[in-house]
């Protein structure tokens, strides 16, 4: 089960990257972290899936200035438990919030909210994983490559879905 924002939503052929499993996308757009808490009931739990695939947090950060990335990360670990709750042994992937170019300039919060969440799930062992794809989705001069992205520079084209899939592959069960 696929849950969280945009990046998920606009991943319309996410089914043939991973063909080898059966993959239900319930990405929003435009959600945060309580979006998706607030929606756990009908957008996670009645699915009873055997893992859930996270990307959410960015828009935390691009919809109030305000919001730091230990905010980010307690939203998180708020998800965390709901899921934890209702689904105790149940998997769960986290994808790192991406580095989008039209987004550069809330880097640091999102950096550090990254490497919280990186720490906390560090501790549940293969319950809990992290998959950083800020660094692969970075060029030679330590910036976003434009190239992975469309027009808007926020939303990814089939080339950062391509880092994506290579980066999730190994975590997915069967």
């Amino acid at each position: 089960l696929f849950v969280g924002s945009s990046s998920f939503t606009n991943w319309k052929d996410v089914q043939n990257y991973f063909p080898s499993h059966t993959i239900i996308n319930r990405g929003f757009g435009g959600s945060s972290l309580t979006d998706v808490i607030r929606y756990a009931n009908d957008i996670i739990f009645p699915y009873q899936p055997k893992q859930i695939v996270i990307y959410c947090g960015e828009n935390d950060i691009a919809g109030d200035s305000t919001v730091t990335g230990k905010m980010v990360f307690e939203r998180l670990k708020k998800l965390y438990t709901d899921i934890r709750t209702h689904a105790a042994h149940v998997p769960i992937v986290y994808i790192s919030m991406k580095p989008s170019p039209s987004r550069w300039s809330m880097k640091s919060r999102m950096l550090d909210g990254n490497s919280r969440i990186q720490k906390f799930l560090k501790k549940k062992n293969r319950n809990g994983v992290f998959v950083d794809v800020w660094k692969a989705m970075l060029g030679a001069n330590a910036r976003p490559m434009e190239e992975l992205f469309v027009e808007d520079m926020l939303h990814m084209n089939k080339n950062g879905y391509a880092i994506w899939q290579k980066l999730i592959q190994p975590y997915l069960i069967n």
